[in-house]
């Protein structure tokens, strides 16, 4: 059940906005201002829209935009108490609703981090998050280093950010809802070839830790004409989908979640329990359930020692195949004010 849409929410719901956001084309400060204004006004329009809207949800790149040669400019990069974020806060607390917002973030200590905020209903972040992973060898980000942030949000549930690539790993939705994430939520730019990934690795990252998934992309064409494919997916525990988008920019994707449902799938399936069933091996045979680590890349990530079989052959380990250069490069281009990226130059 979707609650057509949370038109009709059930007791209990969580209504989402997933907003299918326009690409937008960042060139000038300027225009970092009036993305913002843009988004503020769908902020509002959408809890007008819709009273009963909850939270609503946009796209990695909705502020920033996904030309790399913008990326390392420092004029077109945004701060966290900076007049964007600012207006999109004021934006929540006029409306009354929840919101999860993009920027890509001045970092004076190293290249920019792409961050994700969470706002609630009064205009306050609730949630700061930087990316883990980014879609290295395409983006330039310096790697997040909060870790995996979770917050209570509205109707019970307790939300965590990932962002893009990071749901191509399975420890990061695993990590969410292991810190108590009920609803994870997952912002991307992603363009149609990662269609078919996108759609299973959402699915699967709801049935493997009993969580809802609530993920959007961006939508249309870049500077190049390249489109973002939208594809708004809220998933149930069970890994399906409750309502699924398209390609057309702009368009608000709702659907209703229980928060309580997921908590309660945790509390008392037996088969299939897979989260708690992870650090409790076997508990039929043996009390408890085995408690080991038994996986080798755990024990090796933990003490310095991750290491692939094949390591050595592996062909990209740097972003020069992008245009972007040596990490220390990378750094420079920043510094310096020159946007150089994979569009060359």
């Amino acid at each position: 059940m979707t609650g057509l849409g949370g038109l009709n929410p059930s007791p209990g719901a969580l209504v989402l906005g997933m907003v299918q956001f326009h690409v937008p084309i960042i060139t000038e400060p300027q225009h970092l201002t009036q993305t913002a204004d843009k988004i503020a006004r769908q902020v509002r329009g959408a809890k007008e829209g819709l009273p009963d809207l909850d939270l609503i949800v946009f796209p990695e790149y909705s502020l920033n935009g996904l030309n790399p040669r913008s990326w390392l400019d420092d004029s077109l990069l945004c701060d966290l108490d900076g007049p964007e974020m600012a207006a999109l806060r004021g934006a929540c607390a006029e409306a009354g609703v929840w919101g999860c917002f993009s920027l890509m973030e001045r970092n004076p200590d190293g290249a920019p981090f792409n961050s994700g905020v969470i706002v609630d209903a009064r205009g306050e972040d609730q949630l700061y998050y930087r990316k883990m992973h980014p879609w290295v060898p395409l983006e330039p980000w310096q790697p997040g280093d909060l870790g995996i942030p979770v917050c209570d949000g509205p109707a019970g549930s307790k939300l965590a950010l990932i962002i893009c690539h990071d749901g191509m790993l399975p420890e990061m939705a695993r990590e969410a809802a292991y810190k108590g994430a009920n609803v994870i939520l997952r912002t991307a730019g992603y363009t149609f070839p990662i269609q078919q990934t996108w759609r299973t690795t959402n699915q699967v990252n709801a049935f493997t830790n009993l969580a809802y998934t609530a993920s959007v992309c961006l939508a249309g064409p870049d500077s190049t004409g390249l489109w973002s494919q939208g594809e708004a997916m809220i998933c149930d525990v069970d890994g399906s989908v409750l309502v699924q988008g398209d390609s057309s920019p702009d368009r608000v994707v709702t659907a209703e979640v229980v928060p309580a449902r997921a908590d309660e799938a945790r509390r008392n399936w037996g088969v299939e329990n897979n989260i708690y069933q992870l650090g409790h091996r076997g508990y039929v045979a043996v009390e408890g359930g085995a408690q080991d680590c038994p996986y080798t890349y755990m024990r090796d990530l933990v003490n310095g020692n991750y290491r692939l079989p094949w390591e050595d052959d592996v062909q990209h380990t740097d972003g020069t195949r992008a245009g972007f250069g040596k990490p220390s490069e990378v750094r420079a281009q920043q510094k310096d004010g020159i946007p150089r990226g994979p569009s060359g130059g």
